[in-house]
């Protein structure tokens, strides 16, 4: 028999993680070799275990899943990460392949989905949805008529109202009440704005949506 596909599962959500658990291991050719409740977990998982597919939640406590995905892929271990999300994928998606990963599937269709991801990413295929290729597809055009020039193009609308109202000194919990969102969100919203524009700090953040135009300056 060849060999079976070596899975790590990484969610902080112990009922999804047994109903994932349920729908692989009913399948001849794969295995769940451990499970992950942070980034952290997941990352010292994938060191001890090597799996082959690493299934990995976005927001998960402490250590994101996007940091995680880039820290195992960078372990040269051969551990393919496929991501696991309720997030849209015009916000996700190009943060997801920049850090490493390997494919994305919805929770909404992972029952239909999942398994076929993978098989695929563990293959060492990229699993992606018709619309993520079309999204892709929209990125290379646009690098490739100067558009990719301009950094507040890689934001999203909600990304930019995030910064914009970072940058006014709204807090996580004010930003969350004003756009209905949690706090965590928010948070994540703005960790993945730093990363998108390669900064560091808040501040760095104030000078960007004054230079862009999402600020303006006080007359």
């Amino acid at each position: 028999m060849p060999e079976r596909i070596r899975v790590l599962l990484a969610d902080d959500h112990p009922i999804l993680r047994a109903g994932l658990r349920a729908l692989l291991e009913a399948e001849a050719d794969m295995e769940v070799v451990g499970e992950a409740a942070t980034g952290d977990e997941a990352i010292e998982l994938a060191r001890a275990l090597r799996p082959n597919v690493v299934v990995m939640d976005l927001s998960m406590p402490g250590l994101g899943g996007l940091d995680a995905t880039r820290r195992i892929t960078a372990l040269g271990h051969r551990t393919h990460v496929l991501v696991l999300t309720v997030h849209a994928e015009e916000e996700y998606l190009f943060p997801v392949l920049d850090a490493g990963g390997s494919g994305y599937v919805t929770k909404t269709s992972a029952d239909r989905d999942l398994v076929d991801a993978i098989r695929a990413v563990a293959r060492g295929e990229v699993f992606l949805y018709p619309h993520a290729q079309k999204l892709l597809l929209q990125r290379y055009r646009a690098a490739q008529t100067g558009e990719e020039a301009d950094p507040a193009r890689r934001l999203s609308v909600r990304e930019r109202e995030v910064l914009a109202l970072t940058a006014q000194g709204y807090s996580s919990a004010e930003i969350a009440k004003k756009l209905f969102l949690s706090p965590k969100t928010v948070d994540t919203y703005r960790a993945r704005i730093m990363q998108k524009l390669g900064l560091t700090h808040r501040s760095e953040l104030v000078r960007f949506a004054l230079r862009t135009g999402l600020l303006r300056a006080p007359q």
